[in-house]
């Protein structure tokens, strides 16, 4: 049977409902928020709400308290859920480093021989342009793409998410582009829960007050009050300061990990559009479908075609060597050619020197200097020469044979030359 995405998916999260939902690595964190919120929420409707349906008893005001504290609660819950399993924003990996952007080096061993290697090289930060300021962007190695702009790859998720602004232990998911509405409303939402929470507690510890006409048996007839009201006062501290930091965030157009990271850079906000387009973006934008079919079945990967090596450069020392061996060797050449020649001419002069009696005659034409053009005297020698070289025949063989056996005689005697 075949795979599915979200059964082959590379990165740490978790799928439930066939791929439906995905979490966080840390999902299990989510009962515990979970509880945080449930558990105050119904001991205000158990203990705090029913002593208020008979303080407001015209009108049946008492069950609006209830009403709202159910409903607000429910609602910060589903918020809760659509932040923690919904796709924040994850870019789909590639299967292969972009070609386009490939370049080759050699390595030092290669370029020391002098044969360069070709080997693969991505420049690991680009410059793009974004209204007119020049934004970096890195390339990312687990995913083989170039971040686009204002995205980060998560540690814990082990993706890349788009407008990446942390990764919350609470939600157990990343807060990206496609879930950050989402996560300002729990928190904001919650914030108001705590607000109203603690404030019908404290009210129904004024009635109290009012029946007992002291502190201490008003706080003995409602202790859940007094409770509720320190807890929410707790929680107040972190999502009400989380709200406010978010509210800077969103009014500036900027994530918690640019808010971090660059901060001390004081450079401009390419992303700034004013702080009304600013909160028009993130709550009156629609939200971008997800670039991942999770459910889909995985498509295998058609066989790429082989790079082509870069041509290996010619190497002018090489061929210069080669063009001097050349000419060595044609200089060897003439020089034993003209060996061949000395031999010829001698062996006749040698001739006509003796006489009858077998001595040799003296001639003034024995000095003559090594390597020098020899014009031998026409006559009966060079007949016979020529008679001989024709009867040998004029192959390149046997005049390559000639030389060479006129330079070794020539060697082994250096008298004679």
């Amino acid at each position: 049977m075949a795979k599915r995405v979200y059964q082959a998916w590379k990165g740490s999260n978790i799928f439930l409902c066939s791929g439906r939902l995905i979490f966080g690595p840390d999902a299990r964190s989510l009962i515990v928020t979970v509880l945080l919120i449930l558990v105050p929420a119904v001991v205000f409707c158990t203990l705090v709400a029913r002593d208020l349906l008979h303080e407001f008893h015209s009108h049946n005001a008492g069950y609006a308290v209830l009403v709202v504290a159910i409903v607000f609660t429910v609602y910060v819950l589903v918020l809760l859920l659509f932040t923690s399993a919904r796709d924040p924003g994850i870019i789909p990996r590639n299967a292969h480093p972009p070609e386009e952007d490939i370049s080759y080096e050699s390595s030092g061993s290669a370029a020391a021989s002098g044969r360069p290697t070709p080997s693969l090289r991505l420049p690991r930060i680009k410059e793009v342009l974004v209204n007119g300021i020049p934004v970096k962007v890195k390339y990312c190695e687990t995913c083989m793409l170039y971040r686009p702009p204002r995205c980060s790859h998560c540690s814990i998720c082990n993706n890349c998410v788009e407008k990446f602004d942390h990764h919350c232990p609470w939600v157990g998911q990343c807060i990206g582009m496609r879930n950050y509405r989402c996560f300002f409303m729990f928190i904001s939402s919650a914030t108001l829960l705590c607000i109203f929470v603690f404030a019908m507690s404290a009210l129904n510890i004024k009635f109290l007050m009012d029946d007992h006409h002291t502190v201490w048996k008003a706080i003995k007839a409602s202790p859940a009050s007094v409770v509720l009201m320190a807890y929410c006062f707790i929680a107040l501290w972190f999502v009400g300061g989380l709200t406010g930091f978010h509210l800077y965030l969103i009014s500036t157009n900027q994530t918690t990990y640019e808010n971090f990271r660059y901060r001390a850079d004081n450079r401009r906000n390419a992303f700034d559009k004013g702080c009304l387009h600013n909160f028009l973006e993130v709550f009156c934008t629609k939200t971008q479908p997800s670039k991942n079919k999770f459910r889909a079945v995985v498509q295998e990967d058609p066989p790429r075609m082989p790079m082509r090596p870069m041509p290996e450069p010619v190497e002018q020392s090489g061929a210069d060597d080669r063009r001097a061996k050349v000419e060595d060797d044609l200089e060897i050449g003439d020089d034993i050619l003209k060996l061949s020649q000395r031999r010829d001419f001698y062996g006749t002069e040698d001739i006509k020197r003796r006489g009858s009696d077998g001595l040799p005659r003296e001639s003034a034409e024995s000095d003559f200097n090594l390597g020098s053009d020899l014009q031998p005297p026409l006559g009966e020698s060079d007949t016979r020469h020529s008679q001989r070289s024709e009867s040998l025949g004029a192959s390149p063989r046997v005049a390559s044979y000639n030389a060479l056996h006129a330079f070794n005689y020539y060697v082994s005697d250096p008298k004679k030359a």
